[in-house]
């Protein structure tokens, strides 16, 4: 069964009343498509003392939008459950001076309908995610995560 598809300012009020750092991050949902979520955050709220973005709001901000890429494909196909990060890898590649943004993916789409699959078989399943933050056009950092899905 599919469900309706959640709007940006649903998914940003939900991540807002759900996890407070997101209100202090002030995170906000720029777009949300069928095989990819970003957000974005300024850096007046996540800056650090070399003036740069904060290494650990730049691994939030992939990590929200990874986990909301996945959350929202298991809401598109209408399963209840519950998703928990597993493991993150993070690279830095250059430091960010100015507001910046998150996109995530799927890191192998097309093995969604095993995930699925896995999920009715033994009531969890694995979803790896990549995601890459954005700052003035370039890749400022690289994601890699793996969230685990549980039946409730």
């Amino acid at each position: 069964m599919e469900e309706a598809a959640l709007l940006p300012a649903e998914l940003e009020a939900d991540l807002h009343d759900n996890i407070p750092l997101t209100q202090a991050m002030q995170v906000r949902v720029l777009e949300i498509g069928p095989e990819s979520v970003r957000l974005g955050a300024p850096l007046s709220a996540n800056i650090n003392h070399h003036r740069t973005a904060f290494g650990g709001s730049l691994a939030t901000l992939a990590t929200l939008a990874a986990w909301s890429l996945a959350f929202l494909k298991l809401k598109s196909a209408g399963l209840d459950c519950s998703l928990v990060v597993g493991s993150v890898h993070m690279d830095y590649l250059a430091p960010v001076e100015g507001d910046f943004s998150a996109r995530s993916m799927l890191a192998e789409p097309e093995k969604w309908e095993h995930v699925l699959e896995a999920f009715a078989r033994r009531g969890k399943a694995r979803i790896p995610v990549l995601a890459e933050i954005d700052y003035g056009g370039r890749c400022a950092a690289r994601f890699r995560g793996d969230f685990a899905a549980l039946a409730r």
